[in-house]
């Protein structure tokens, strides 16, 4: 934002005993740094940085207000004739909740006469990089925008068909707008119109059909309030981008609409000797919003330190808002101009500001309050996350946009609810209804890359159409791919299976029926809902287990197994038996099977007993104790040793 330094000390004249670089210094130290000093026909023009959500100060009079409050100085009254307002010579409708207020004024003048606007305006627009067009009413106006930023507008009157309706634009209605563009409308433009058709974009762009010219010998004036999210939609859709939507688009003062009329009056009433026909206004100013509490007790919880409630209320009411105060809490209205003043912290923050970052000292406040547990969620994500981590699987992070070809492979449900309006392209106009599509399409550029072995795991939202929009479920994708072994002479590389990845599935706690679904190229993947593993949350993690430094003892069981025995009956007998022994492991290590033992219903096994202690070395006796008992055991199930 451009601001003219002589324009800057008739706001403020406080600061006009301040060099250059001590202002410089104070609007930095009130948030709004200097991009850069430029000198246009010998004043000063500062590049001043203003933040999004401060449309309140996108003008002169807007940044002197906030500077007064910080330096606790005197801002100069706006000097402006309230004129009495009468009968309407021809009517305005406001048609929809997006228009609140619409003030007006027809007035009388001669356009075609030379020098109508003074020098001082001229030189004034020249610094703010917006030329003098040299007709009074557009050249007043835009004067009237950089100084007091609430947006006017000037219409032929003698071009206007009817009445002045604020509506909803129609469906294929167009609109030659002062840019040279023909622009057509839909339902979502709020559109300023008359009999004819719109003649404006509400708070956007003026018509080229009803704009003033040197013929112009009647101008009506507008100065309203318009929903700064309906301004900003209307801009983005048609790609425009004005000094007027810039600021509604922020957030004008709608207690302002009135005494920016007036201004606008007031200038061509003393530029060109105008005549005022009327002046009437539409609507009401809006009513001023429900107080916040703010307690004395947050705001130093925030500063870090103690200050006194009085200086806080001190600043608030520089600030220009309103307060009624108890002695611990503040009930704060904020000023008409203040769109960004919702919550207590917002007024403390404001309160440091204006107090002086300097003063927040350079000390971390100590904490006398325990820490919050970690929510449930936040432990079962961090805990899947390091198991597959363990387990070799990498993390990654995709886009949650995919295309709509990508999305049926994987989800059933149709696109229309989870479709984009505005997509970055055709690849990306989707809301993801499953992680596979975007880790499927990792895995394959990592494969055209040589990669061996390919496990990937994502945790983030996936969505699911719903009579309210999309709904967001997080979920945890997993795939594997590639070949497994070859790292040494010693290990034949296979193709990974799909009992892998269930393995990998059981070992983070999942003990459903894993739905695997089996990519090309020897793929496979498998998604599920957090909801589904948040019993798991202890036990996906193994607990360690001390290792035993004493030496291992294995034994071999040659049996003969009855052919209808399996194998997890027998390893259930045998630990039974031998809960109180120290047995680390049971296996079959190997199985034989010939037509005479197949004739008698037999099979043979050969049975591996692991025992080990984790205090002490085994004796020959304790071992031989134990396996007569694992003999015992499979007996019952007709189990016998092989002669």
């Amino acid at each position: 934002m451009l601001i003219e330094l002589g324009a800057l000390v008739k706001e403020i004249s406080a600061i006009k005993c301040l060099s250059v670089s001590k202002l410089c210094e104070c609007l930095a130290m009130a948030g709004f740094p200097v991009d850069a000093i430029d000198s246009c026909s010998g004043t000063t023009v500062f590049e001043v940085d203003v933040t999004a959500n401060r449309g309140d100060v996108l003008s002169h009079r807007g940044l002197a207000r906030d500077l007064a409050a910080v330096l606790d100085a005197q801002l100069s009254a706006v000097e402006a004739t309230e004129y009495i307002e009468g009968e309407a010579p021809l009517a305005v409708r406001l048609e929809t909740d997006a228009c609140t207020m619409y003030a007006t004024a027809l007035l009388k003048l001669d356009c075609s006469k030379a020098g109508q606007t003074p020098d001082d305006a001229i030189a004034f627009l020249a610094a703010m990089n917006s030329g003098a067009k040299g007709l009074a009413p557009v050249d007043a106006s835009n004067e009237l925008l950089h100084r007091y930023g609430h947006p006017t507008h000037a219409f032929d009157a003698d071009k206007l068909k009817g009445d002045i309706c604020v509506r909803w634009a129609r469906d294929g209605e167009t609109l030659l707008s002062l840019d040279g563009v023909q622009r057509i409308l839909d339902s979502r433009d709020m559109v300023i119109a008359d009999d004819s058709g719109p003649i404006a974009l509400a708070g956007v762009i003026g018509g080229e059909p009803t704009k003033v010219t040197e013929s112009t010998r009647r101008v009506l004036l507008e100065s309203a309030f318009f929903l700064p999210r309906a301004v900003r939609a209307t801009a983005r859709r048609h790609g425009i981008h004005t000094d007027a939507s810039h600021r509604f688009g922020r957030g004008a003062d709608p207690a302002f609409v009135k005494n920016a009329r007036d201004l606008l009056v007031g200038r061509l009433i003393s530029w060109v000797g105008a005549d005022l026909v009327a002046s009437w206004t539409v609507g009401k100013f809006s009513t001023i919003p429900s107080g916040t509490v703010v307690t004395h007790k947050n705001i130093c919880r925030i500063a870090g330190e103690a200050v006194p409630l009085e200086e806080v209320k001190k600043i608030l009411l520089r600030l220009g808002c309103q307060l009624e105060s108890t002695d611990y809490e503040l009930n704060v209205c904020p000023p008409t101009w203040r769109h960004d003043l919702l919550i207590p912290e917002d007024y403390a923050e404001e309160v440091l500001r204006v107090r002086g970052y300097d003063r927040i000292n350079a000390v971390i406040p100590p904490l006398d309050v325990a820490p919050e547990p970690l929510p449930n969620s936040y432990l079962l994500k961090r805990n899947i996350s390091s198991r597959l981590s363990q387990l070799g699987f990498f993390q990654t992070v995709t886009l949650g946009f995919v295309g709509p070809d990508s999305d049926a492979k994987f989800v059933d449900e149709a696109t229309d609810g989870r479709l984009l309006s505005n997509p970055l392209s055709v690849e990306y106009s989707v809301m993801r209804g499953s992680l596979l599509s975007s880790l499927w399409e990792v895995a394959k550029t990592n494969q055209r890359y040589g990669a061996r072995d390919i496990r990937l795991f994502e945790i983030a939202p996936v969505y699911k159409c719903g009579p309210n929009g999309p709904s967001e479920t997080i979920t945890l994708g997993l795939v594997w791919a590639g070949a497994l072994g070859g790292d040494d002479p010693l290990s034949q590389p296979r193709p990974v299976m799909m009992a892998d990845l269930i393995g990998i599935v059981r070992d983070i706690g999942f003990a459903g029926d894993a739905d695997v679904v089996e990519f090309e190229q020897g793929a496979f993947g498998w998604e599920i809902s957090l909801t589904g593993l948040e019993e798991q949350t202890e036990i996906i993690i193994p607990k360690y287990v001390p290792f035993s430094r004493y030496p291992m003892v294995a034994r071999d069981l040659s049996l003969l197994v009855p052919l209808d025995l399996s194998y997890g009956e027998l390893e259930k007998s045998i630990r039974r038996a031998m809960a109180s022994a120290p047995l680390n492991d049971v296996r079959c290590t190997d199985v034989y099977k010939d037509s005479k033992l197949s004739e008698a219903g037999k099979q043979a096994w050969l049975i591996r007993l692991r025992f080990q202690s984790i205090d002490r070395t085994l004796t020959g006796e304790e071992v031989e104790a134990w396996v007569a008992l694992a003999i015992d055991a499979v007996a019952v199930l007709g189990v016998i040793l092989r002669g």
